[in-house]
């Protein structure tokens, strides 16, 4: 069985079920209301297979359950992750709870509106990166669409990357033996990319084929979902917490938790932490064999830059969920402020308003800030995140 402890599998009793067992039991009886809101579960399968017979709990007493575990609980990384999943079972339950709370309360983390001057001086950098005399955003259309790489030649090349980024990987934090990957291409998805964890120390990573990437961009995939990314943080956790020191709350993996906000920030800040100018200078080279040629220095210079236009979806949100803003007015907005093209703002809008995602983009934003300030270069610190529960508390404290 996958991800199982010894005696693990055994029969399930409500009135044994330990504190973290509990939570593996909130976050499935969840999961039955929302499909992906459980990214990954391989904890024991008996207490799943009771979950998925028994008749669907309403979301109203789930928040009951999860706050009267909260009751139980002490100060600790596990009470924060039981907190996520009482603030969701009471959204899905229909309460009335704002878009900051819903926010905090899964995630530890209170969303923020980013000042536009500090996008205008985005603008004022990339008005000088950028080729060209044309409206700021058309330039960057531009220049994204100059390098752009097909979907198949996009698949070839990110397979021929993760070798490179596994052993530089490897380096940093050693990997637990067994660990794998595949990797595939699908069509006719909203998303560009997708980090299926299987358990048993095994992901399934899925790129969109059908959206064409720039070859930067397949650098920083191979990162986030993969070396040392969601991958990376998975396999690892579940071979030093779960296998070796018994902890069953790591064995599953939920949307609305600060779990989530954690793996975001570590796949997005992984790539500077296990890459130097060396080994960057290497992975070019791996796309040069694919035809794929890239100047190093203005083509990160300009991706950098570009990055801090990112919060703009968090003002977004801010706008139609606490000032009940028009979805049209958030649109625009990103076609101004982050240079989104009319399609990509449209997509941007969908997964804000979406119920099960709408909170879930600040991991990536704060998640990747937090994560920053915290490592500020220190690789201990890095491992520290790939190896242990760390909480976001102790995160806000570091800044």
């Amino acid at each position: 069985m996958r991800g199982r402890r010894p005696g693990a599998g055994g029969p399930v009793r409500g009135s044994t079920l330990s504190h973290a067992e509990r939570y593996l039991e909130l976050g499935l009886r969840l999961g039955r209301h929302v499909d992906g809101l459980v990214d990954a579960y391989y904890g024991p399968p008996a207490l799943k297979e009771q979950v998925d017979a028994e008749d669907l709990v309403d979301t109203t007493r789930l928040a009951e359950d999860a706050d009267a575990l909260l009751g139980e609980l002490p100060d600790g990384w596990l009470r924060d992750q039981v907190r996520g999943c009482a603030t969701y079972a009471r959204v899905l339950a229909g309460e009335e709870i704002s878009y900051a709370d819903e926010v905090e309360g899964c995630y530890g983390v209170r969303p923020q509106r980013t000042p536009v001057d500090v996008y205008e001086a985005v603008h004022a950098e990339l008005e000088e990166l950028l080729p060209g005399d044309g409206p700021l955003a058309e330039r960057r259309q531009a220049w994204r669409t100059q390098h752009l790489v097909d979907g198949g030649l996009a698949l070839a090349a990110l397979e021929d990357l993760l070798p490179l980024m596994r052993a530089h990987t490897n380096d940093l934090v050693e990997l637990p033996p067994g660990e794998r990957l595949t990797l595939e291409g699908v069509h006719d998805e909203p998303w560009w990319a997708f980090n299926y964890y299987q358990g048993d120390l095994e992901s399934r990573v899925v790129l969109n084929i059908d959206v064409p990437t720039t070859g930067y961009d397949l650098i920083r995939l191979a990162a986030h979902e993969a070396y040392p990314g969601h991958h990376t943080e998975h396999s690892v956790k579940e071979q030093r917490l779960f296998r070796d020191q018994g902890l069953v709350e790591e064995s599953i993996q939920l949307v609305p938790t600060p779990q989530a906000l954690l793996s975001e920030g570590i796949a997005e800040t992984g790539i500077d932490e296990v890459l130097d100018e060396e080994a960057r200078a290497e992975a070019y080279s791996v796309l040069a064999r694919h035809g794929i040629e890239l100047d190093p220095g203005p083509t990160e210079r300009v991706a950098k830059v570009l990055e801090r236009l990112g919060t703009a979806a968090d003002d977004a949100a801010l706008l139609i969920h606490e000032d009940g803003a028009p979805p049209e007015d958030a649109k625009r907005y990103l076609e101004r402020w982050r240079l989104s093209t009319p399609e990509d703002a449209e997509q941007s809008v969908r997964f804000l308003t979406d119920p099960t995602w709408r909170a879930y983009a600040i991991t990536y934003t704060a998640g990747e800030t937090l994560c920053r300030a915290y490592v500020d270069g220190d690789p201990a610190r890095f491992r520290r995140l790939l190896t242990e529960h760390v909480r976001v508390g102790e995160l806000l404290a570091a800044r």
